[in-house]
């Protein structure tokens, strides 16, 4: 029986996820599910290892974006390409509940580690498959990567200024989407099968989670044959909407979609004349006339400091933020109340490292970041040995380290 003074077991403690994926989109996703307590071993190819521990910045020779994506994971190294490989992964998923993967579509197939193969091994079994462009259609065996799938969707059409040309994200916008939505169907085949006993094949492209947030561009133009078009920061169905230069050289974000509160940011502005206007009467007119509105509002702010009109904003509450950096962000005593940044030790660096925390606050049983990502194999022999019952012979001859 547990003891008072015992945490809550984490929500999805004793589920088993086996991660043979690589990148960004498939790891986020297992990431998310082992922030909740779920066992994931990650693996990843000896010598190696996933292509992230290479990516972006690096300190005393180790890639800080693996640390963050690959949080609390266990790392095992065996090459999917060999008999060995594909025998680590058949005991793996024996008694597992997920296994995540993101090769192109017939790549396990060629390795006979196919769904056919993995369900027979384990018919309870989930398999999460993340591709560019899905496991059917004309394009399914086209290589895809979250920059493909970020134009493909029709993001990147609409992200830029009006007369300049489409931008992409300054960040994986398309892998870190699908690696949300990949764990959340995930949790839903999770949940089903209490009910049915069995497993099943999530088949999910990269473009997909983007195109629905989309929002209404596809009823739009279904019913209208409107296509939205780059508006910079505008939105095509509210106004005010947009970021401003302060006085002061810095910048903020406001949005009006509320009546009440394009009224309030007008007395903050102390322009409160201003909602009188038959321009900016109401949304639909505001949206008519949103280069007027927007030389309206630009003025008025440009007569106030960022800090004042902070305050301004906020005691008539009006909505505002600063546009911040990631310095900002961390400093800020919001996020630090709140807890998103959170300092987790790493072996490898031997000193803390922060990074954003679980996203989600559950009252009972909230997630926890255990460790950050592990060194290359770290766990080869608490899995492979004493787990799935390889011998340290077997291992040397695959050049397998033990640690």
């Amino acid at each position: 029986m547990q003891s008072p003074a015992e945490p809550p077991a984490l929500p999805l403690s004793g589920t088993k996820v086996v991660d043979i994926s690589n990148f960004l989109a498939a790891p986020m996703a297992s990431m998310f599910l082992a922030d909740f307590g779920a066992d994931v071993i990650k693996v990843e190819r000896p010598q190696a290892g996933d292509e992230v521990r290479r990516w972006g910045e690096v300190k005393d020779g180790v890639g800080l974006y693996y640390k963050a994506v690959n949080r609390g994971k266990r790392s095992v190294t065996a090459d999917l390409r060999t008999p060995f490989g594909v025998e680590v992964v058949k005991r793996l998923v024996r008694d597992a509940d997920i296994l995540v993967e993101n090769y192109r579509p017939g790549t396990l197939e060629k390795w006979n580690l196919g769904p056919d193969v993995l369900l027979e091994v384990n018919p309870a079994l989930i398999i999460v498959r993340v591709t560019g462009f899905g496991q059917t259609g004309p394009n399914r065996r086209r290589p895809g990567f979250g920059t493909i799938a970020e134009a493909y969707s029709g993001y990147v059409y609409i992200s830029g200024e009006p007369k300049g040309p489409p931008l992409l994200p300054g960040f994986g916008l398309a892998d870190s989407t699908t690696g949300l939505m990949a764990a959340y169907l995930a949790s839903v085949a999770l949940h089903e099968k209490r009910r049915s006993g069995k497993g099943q094949v999530i088949d999910l492209a990269l473009y997909e989670t983007l195109l629905t947030l989309l929002g209404p561009q596809v009823v739009n133009y279904d019913q209208l044959g409107l296509i939205q078009e780059r508006a910079g920061s505008r939105l095509p169905f509210t106004a005010p909407r947009n970021i401003y230069r302060t006085r002061d050289g810095k910048f903020i974000s406001v949005g009006g979609s509320a009546q009440s509160i394009f009224e309030r940011l007008c007395v903050a502005l102390e322009i409160p004349d201003l909602p009188q206007d038959e321009r900016f009467r109401d949304n639909r007119a505001r949206l008519a006339n949103v280069d007027a509105l927007d030389e309206a509002l630009q003025q008025a702010i440009s007569r106030f400091d960022r800090d004042e009109l902070m305050r301004r904003f906020i005691e008539l509450e009006a909505a505002i933020s600063p546009v911040n950096n990631v310095e900002d962000v961390l400093n800020d005593p919001h996020v630090v109340e709140r807890g998103n940044i959170v300092s987790v030790d790493d072996e490898e660096l031997g000193a803390p490292l922060r990074m954003q925390n679980v996203v989600g606050k559950l009252s009972r049983t909230p997630g926890q970041i255990r460790h950050t990502g592990p060194a290359l194999g770290a766990h080869n022999r608490e899995v492979l040995v004493d787990m799935l019952g390889f011998s340290e012979e077997e291992l040397a001859q695959q050049g397998i380290a033990l640690t």
